[in-house]
């Protein structure tokens, strides 16, 4: 990942392809927070299919995508505890983060993300390199 810094507001980061990131906006006013979003985004290769993101030039590939505090919140706390668990978010399955997406959007809990699974994902990874 390389970074370069606009001002206090605007940054560019740049990730190599196969690369997963987290997008988070929001919006406010006087009254309080008026828009959360969260994306969990794969960086794409050149010539490979995207979806388009907002700020996210030219997209990525869209792993997960959430709208609204409650559901960020909650997402938050998922990740959270993925790290807990000891695995990097950047380094966890993409089915992974499409299965929390599509249980999330359900109103149901995601399962936990296993060790069993990272190690099943990493040997993946691994014959696909």
């Amino acid at each position: 990942m390389a970074e370069r810094i606009i001002d206090r507001r605007t940054r560019i980061e740049s990730y190599a392809p196969g690369q997963v990131f987290a997008l988070v906006r929001w919006a406010s006013n006087d009254y309080g927070t008026i828009r959360s979003t969260l994306d969990i985004v794969r960086a794409v290769a050149s010539g490979e299919a995207y979806n388009t993101v907002t700020q996210v030039d030219p997209g990525g590939e869209i792993l997960l995508s959430v709208r609204g505090w409650p559901k960020v919140r909650q997402t938050f706390e998922l990740i959270d505890a993925i790290e807990r668990a000891g695995h990097d978010p950047c380094e966890v399955a993409p089915d992974h983060w499409r299965h929390m997406h599509n249980r999330l959007a359900a109103g149901m809990l995601p399962r936990c993300y296993a060790k069993s699974r990272h190690l099943a994902w990493l040997r993946r990874r691994k014959l696909q390199s």
